[in-house]
């Protein structure tokens, strides 16, 4: 029996709480959701796959950016909490030296390629002057009521080479209409329509499904087919994220910690709609799905803070140049891509403990994949994909990235690295699931003559693969 639309809305629930559940196994009725089906699936059926899902241009270059800065910044940021409630004086917003050239250089300074602003969080402050409402920067004493956040955001963006995203909150704790089905989403789509016809091109277009109490104390259905339609019809170049995409779907957690294995498809009837609770979504989420007939790839989002907003008392806290590397592994080097929140500042910048981080992360990263020490050496390839270099003169190797040749789609299941000394025996460095777009894979070091790649199960076809191998 299908359950009624009016009972899904009350169990939505925010994807900070269904992160919480999930890593407590209670998103599944009280049982820990695993990836048992997902690897028992008979990968000789699979393999019959005439043809795998692909990545569409705007979604592969989603995914080669690797690396996106999100801001959280609003009214929260002045009253020191992570949700505001929507009775917050827009006075409150008076950031006083905000410099959004500077978090742009930021981000671009440390190799990060987009950009992502909170233009309107659940408390409902809009960050442009919207004609929608009244709570908005329009209201404030920041640059006379004459400032626009995301104005100067896009510009920034796009002054440094930078792509723009820009999330809008669906929850508005604020609007009175809110909690009113069709009087609310006109809203939203207004504001929706606004930010994506007087900013110029905008690259991701990012939704959660937070569904919480509005001022009257109702909740909404979110007319999401219609908020789709608009993004499409306004930037089609645009990729929407949500948990149920259509285009790039949430990891499933904020720790930043991306599925293994973790398929860029994904069944699109597994996550209904954008903040949708139930058995197997953290499941699909996380892992994706072999089978799955849509491309839809993992973003895997984390804040280099214990908090989303700027609080003082976390200045000591932001993670360490160690962290954000161990970070880059269990996203870009799991299939995802990696969205690291660094809240700007009262002043409206990025504090200058998180920039020395994020140039750190820069410079570790430059270490660690620098010197490819494969580079010019001679592949020989097997008929499945799998690979085998024969090195000049040993090499000590303690990192291998690995990538799939993902326009024509996703095809290893699992893999092994190996290598072999001047012996000639060969040995096991590493073992896998998924490759994908990326596979980073570190592993004691070793001197070795010869690497190569062996491939023991694919989906649809044989791979085509490239490796690149490192010092560590």
């Amino acid at each position: 029996m299908t359950e009624p639309i009016e009972d899904l809305i009350h169990r939505v629930v925010t994807r900070r709480e269904f992160a919480r559940l999930a890593a407590t196994g209670l998103v599944a009725g009280g049982t820990t959701i695993g990836v048992a089906e997902h690897l028992t699936r008979d990968p000789r059926t699979l393999a019959s796959q005439p043809r795998r899902p692909a990545p569409t241009p705007a979604q592969l270059a989603w995914q080669r950016d690797e690396l996106a800065l999100v801001l959280h910044f609003g009214v929260n940021t002045f009253t020191d909490r992570e949700w505001g409630d929507g009775r917050e004086d827009p006075s409150i917003f008076a950031p006083s030296a905000l410099d959004a050239m500077q978090w742009a250089r930021t981000a671009r300074d440390s190799g990060f390629k987009s950009l992502v602003l909170t233009a309107k969080h659940h408390d409902g402050f809009c960050l442009w002057p919207t004609a929608t409402t009244t709570h908005s920067v329009a209201a404030s004493p920041w640059r006379n009521g004459r400032g626009d956040v995301v104005r100067e955001f896009v510009d920034a963006c796009r002054s440094t080479g930078l792509r723009a995203g820009l999330y809008l909150s669906p929850w508005d704790r604020n609007h009175p209409t809110y909690g009113d089905s069709p009087r609310y989403n006109d809203v939203y789509v207004a504001q929706l329509t606004e930010l994506l016809t007087n900013y110029g091109p905008v690259a991701e277009v990012w939704f959660d499904g937070a569904n919480g109490e509005g001022p009257n104390g109702k909740r909404q259905l979110y007319d999401w087919p219609r908020i789709w339609r608009t993004v499409r019809r306004l930037q089609p170049e645009a990729v929407i994220f949500s948990d149920a995409g259509p285009d790039v779907r949430w990891c499933g957690n904020e720790r930043g910690v991306a599925g293994d294995p973790n398929w860029s498809t994904i069944d699109s009837a597994a996550v209904p709609y954008p903040g949708a609770d139930g058995p197997g979504i953290a499941d699909a989420l996380q892992h994706g799905d072999p089978a799955g007939a849509v491309w839809r790839p993992a973003e895997v989002d984390v804040s280099i803070r214990p908090g989303w907003f700027y609080h003082p008392v976390q200045d000591a806290d932001v993670r360490t140049v160690d962290d954000l590397v161990d970070l880059y592994f269990t996203s870009v080097g799991r299939n995802g891509k990696l969205l690291l929140n660094v809240p700007p500042t009262r002043d409206g910048l990025i504090h200058p403990v998180d920039a020395a981080r994020l140039a750190g992360f820069r410079d570790a990263r430059s270490r660690l994949f620098g010197e490819d020490l494969t580079r010019g050496v001679r592949r020989e390839t097997a008929p499945n994909g799998a690979l085998e270099l024969a090195m000049p003169r040993p090499v000590t190797v303690a990192l291998a990235r690995l990538g799939e040749d993902i326009e024509h789609g996703q095809r290893v299941s699992r893999f092994a690295v190996e290598g072999a000394d001047a012996s000639g025996v060969w040995r096991t460095l590493a073992t896998g699931t998924t490759i994908g777009y990326a596979r980073l894979l570190r592993f004691a070091p070793a001197s070795l003559t010869r690497l190569r790649v062996r491939i023991d199960e694919t989906i649809g076809g044989p791979a085509s693969l490239s490796a690149r191998f490192f010092a560590g």
